[in-house]
């Protein structure tokens, strides 16, 4: 089966390859590698005390900062060494300070994974949710460095609970200790003989705890909103905002739309802002004289659409309904606790079997899944017709981000006893 997985990755990277010609992410994807050892060598010295954090994209990013923010106060002799495997997390988070150095992580092949680590010879490496690359996996148990899996969520489907998955189990006897999302996960876990589990929970419940603390206001969505209800409507996809756009159209209540499209691509917003029947504005079109007052008053505006990045989190605190995107394709639900954490109703689409925190928050009430427009309407004129049903379903969400903090504790708890055995 190795040889196997060996062969299957060789064919993949010639196929990348080619694909870079034809594709900008495989492009990304191809040439931001060509310089990761040199990159690593020039940052690291061999007396260095370093860790490794591994993340898949932006999402394992958001679970593993909290765990990379306090092991960076606790332990600030050593290096922090950040990897991504796809360019949607390491192209946004390539000069995050959190981090000594970021990178992208060589493909899985024996000899990249030996030069790496000689490189980088972390004391600790952490996986991020589930990011399992074998011949990493080898070569850090062959150089006996202790290895953690944090925000761990393992479902039956996957290659290690199958009769034919034996090489993939082989490669999870790397991992010192497993800290898992769910109970569901340890249990399979402890189905194939592994025990070294801790259900911990997620640590993005941490992150997001702590965003009502910060510094939310933005003066210009507080300009727009005036007194008006708001709807924001978080990393949309095109299946996300055709659902949207009938209720969008159609309402008559005093109510204000924010669009935050997951992908800035230009024309594919101008194609939705044609279809509004709306008064609609872009981030991009609202400009500021010396004095800071408004040249154009958005507050005549009904849609306001977020044509930037890194702005959404704070958009959310500004927000009486919210949508979050991702679900009503196949591209995956985006991060419904970003929303939930400021205590709104969070409206999300039909495909989230994936995301056990969805799964969890519908249960209780506190998120609603709709299967079409039709639905979409009908979700949305409740809440905004209801006051009482509105702060009921956004208190449920709230409480539900102040029930499930403490994952990034246990994991520290436990890093904090390898610091003291002299381990890391």
């Amino acid at each position: 089966m190795g040889f196997l997985y060996n062969l299957l990755i060789l064919i993949s990277s010639v196929f990348v390859w080619f694909l870079q010609f034809f594709s900008k992410k495989m492009k990304l994807f191809v040439q931001g590698r060509k310089t990761v050892f040199e990159t690593l060598r020039s940052a690291i010295k061999k007396e260095d005390k370093t860790i490794w954090f591994h993340c898949s994209s932006l999402g394992e990013f958001e679970q593993g900062l909290p765990i990379m923010e306090t092991v960076k106060r606790f332990l600030p002799e050593h290096k922090l060494v950040l990897t991504f495997f796809s360019p949607s997390g390491y192209e946004v988070k390539k000069k995050d300070p959190i981090a000594d150095v970021i990178t992208y992580l060589p493909l899985d092949t024996s000899k990249n994974a030996r030069i790496f680590l000689n490189i980088v010879h972390p004391t600790l490496a952490v996986f991020i949710k589930y990011e399992f690359w074998p011949n990493y996996l080898f070569e850090l148990k062959k150089k006996n460095i202790t290895t953690l899996l944090v925000s761990g969520l393992f479902r039956p489907n996957q290659q290690f609970f199958k009769t034919y998955g034996n090489f993939m189990r082989k490669s999870l006897q790397t991992f010192h200790h497993f800290f898992v999302q769910n109970e569901s996960s340890k249990e399979l876990l402890k189905k194939i003989n592994f025990n070294n589990v801790t259900v911990s929970g997620d640590t993005r419940f941490d992150r997001v705890s702590h965003q009502i603390e910060q510094d939310n206001s933005l003066e210009f969505i507080k300009i727009f909103k005036q007194d008006s209800l708001c709807i924001v409507c978080g990393s949309t996809w095109l299946e996300d905002e055709t659902v949207l756009l009938d209720y969008i159209n159609t309402v008559s209540a005093k109510v204000k739309f924010i669009i935050a499209p997951h992908k800035i691509e230009a024309t594919k917003i101008e194609t939705f802002r044609t279809k509004l029947k709306k008064e609609s504005i872009l981030f991009s079109e609202i400009h500021t004289d010396r004095a800071g007052k408004e040249k154009i008053n958005i507050s005549e505006f009904t849609v306001l659409i977020i044509d930037t990045i890194g702005l959404l989190t704070k958009i959310y605190s500004y927000a009486d309904i919210t949508y979050v995107g991702g679900a009503m394709g196949n591209k995956g639900l985006h991060n419904i606790l970003e929303a939930a954490t400021f205590g709104v109703p969070v409206v999300i689409g039909q495909h989230f079997e994936k995301f056990p925190e969805a799964i969890k928050l519908q249960n209780i009430g506190g998120l609603f899944s709709i299967n079409n427009g039709e639905d979409c309407s009908q979700i949305l004129s409740k809440l905004v017709n209801d006051k009482y049903l509105r702060n009921k379903t956004g208190m449920i969400a709230g409480h539900f981000i102040d029930s499930n903090t403490g994952a990034t504790q246990k994991t520290m708890d436990y890093i904090e006893k390898l610091y003291r055995e002299s381990i890391i």
